[in-house]
């Protein structure tokens, strides 16, 4: 079965969620926040980007962190979902796919509690498997959500990490290190791509980060 095209420098999101992790400081997440023309912020994520003296399209979630005050200026933006079951993030982009948005870039995901941080990442696949083309901008690198064979167009010497989901049969072109089933996540970091493309093959759920 021929392999899934991707590339690291071209994906055009509908849309940015801003998580309530640490604000972004690098180039690419900031860049991202910079040219959307829709934005949701994760409740409390729309503290910091309205200090910074932004107005997102939406805030989503159940408002226990936004500050009274923005509370009250931004009442007709904000959309209050009180789900236990989910978190902001998840809450932020079933708002998006409600309304036909897809394609989404999400920033500022990671950093703060750790605990957030690896629940913000697996959720990942969770959208994937809705059909939703989803990816995390982290201040390091991007993390993609990955189903069976993928081709990555990137840069020669990029550092690449592999989390396994559910995945078998695992092999890699392209790559420093020879890859397999990994049965711990630990086993799938810190590789390198060798070239100007790297292929996974596998069958089954992934995930991968490349760094910047």
């Amino acid at each position: 079965m021929e392999s899934k095209k991707e590339s690291l420098d071209s994906f055009k999101p509908e849309a940015v969620i801003l998580a309530n992790g640490d604000y972004p400081t690098a180039n690419i997440p900031l860049k991202l926040l910079g040219e959307a023309t829709c934005i949701v912020c994760c409740d409390g994520g729309a503290n910091e980007y309205i200090k910074r003296g932004f107005t997102p399209t939406a805030i989503v979630g159940d408002g226990d962190s936004l500050l009274p005050e923005y509370r009250s200026k931004f009442q007709a933006i904000i959309h209050r979902i009180g789900d236990q079951e989910t978190n902001d993030q998840t809450k932020s982009v079933g708002y998006l796919y409600e309304r036909g948005i897809k394609k989404i870039a999400i920033v500022g995901a990671t950093g703060k509690r750790e605990d957030h941080t690896i629940g913000n990442i697996s959720l990942l696949v969770e959208y994937m498997r809705k059909g939703i083309d989803v990816r995390s901008y982290t201040d390091y690198g991007v993390i993609i959500p990955c189903r069976d064979s993928i081709t990555f167009k990137c840069k020669e010497g990029q550092q690449v990490s592999i989390f396994n989901i559910s995945a078998k049969g695992f092999k890699s072109e392209g790559l420093m290190y020879p890859i397999y089933d990994f049965k711990n996540w630990w086993q799938g970091t810190l590789n390198q791509s060798t070239s100007d493309s790297f292929t996974i093959s596998a069958d089954g759920e992934y995930i991968v980060m490349v760094t910047y």
